[in-house]
């Protein structure tokens, strides 16, 4: 019922080498996130956005304690009960409305005081998009929260314009930057500093969270390491291309689907590393 995730997109790629038992679970989680996500396009009613993100927040309840409504939720329960008992997939749905939280705070334009509010905002994503897909025996939320820190890095800019500040507000005062320079690159040095701390960070985040997987769970969540891959790879780039944005390209897309054939085949046989 929910398709595939978006194509030309890490979560395409991460759904595409997903094991057959993973990718339903990762369309349906992409699927609810782009709906939840429709309150944020241009355009749309503040009014009924906030209507849609309150429904939301009260189905993300329902899934979790088992009694959801909505096609896409009551999907994602049952192909996540085909994999593990009832208690497991309550456990694992506990976090869905971070979807909802992270929507809300994007709809509203909030800004980050302090890292630790990044850290939240991204923990909280991790709850929803990431735990759930993971094996029960591994903690996927610092890797979760790593992939999403990534993923805003990526659209800094974009996210600027739109009034979205993906920075600590203490950040940026402490080197003396504007908020409203995140949305025109090239950036200067000292923001350039901060980036280049963050991403390199976060890559090591990254691959200190997959380190001690056993060959078993590398199998059965290569879809997860896939989508890791492509983060740590865009996130090389993205360092490289300081103090502007990476121009995409055909070569970029071709090496993002190279490297995502990789990792795939790295955690199939149980060595994949960062």
């Amino acid at each position: 019922m929910s398709g595939k995730p978006e194509a030309d997109t890490p979560r395409f790629l991460a759904w595409l080498y997903s094991t057959p038992a993973q990718q339903p679970v990762l369309a349906a989680l992409c699927a609810i996130e782009r709906e939840i996500g429709e309150s944020l396009r241009p355009g749309a009613d503040h009014q009924v956005s906030h209507t849609r993100l309150e429904w939301w927040r009260e189905e993300c309840a329902r899934c979790a304690a088992g009694h959801p409504v909505h096609p896409l939720t009551r999907e994602l329960r049952s192909q996540l009960e085909r994999l593990a008992p009832a208690a497991r997939v309550d456990s694992a749905l506990a976090g869905l409305s971070g979807l909802t939280d992270t929507a809300s705070w994007d709809l509203a334009s909030a800004t980050f005081e302090r890292r630790a509010e990044v850290a939240a905002y991204c923990r909280r994503w991790a709850a929803a998009m990431v735990v759930p897909l993971g094996a029960a025996a591994v903690d996927w939320t610092d890797f979760g929260a790593a992939l999403c820190e990534l993923e805003l890095l990526g659209h800094l800019a974009r996210d600027a314009g739109r009034g979205r500040v993906r920075m600590p507000l203490d950040e940026l005062a402490a080197a003396r930057i504007a908020p409203q320079a995140l949305a025109t690159p090239p950036w200067p040095q000292r923001l350039v500093g901060i980036l280049q701390g963050r991403h390199q960070a976060l890559r090591q985040q990254l691959a200190a969270a997959i380190a001690g997987l056993t060959p078993a769970i590398q199998q059965s969540d290569r879809g997860l390491l896939v989508w890791a891959a492509l983060a740590s790879q865009a996130s090389q780039r993205a360092e490289r291309a300081l103090p502007r944005e990476p121009a995409a390209s055909i070569a970029g897309a071709a090496a993002a689907n190279w490297r995502a054939w990789r990792a795939a085949r790295a955690a199939t046989a149980g060595r994949f590393l960062l």
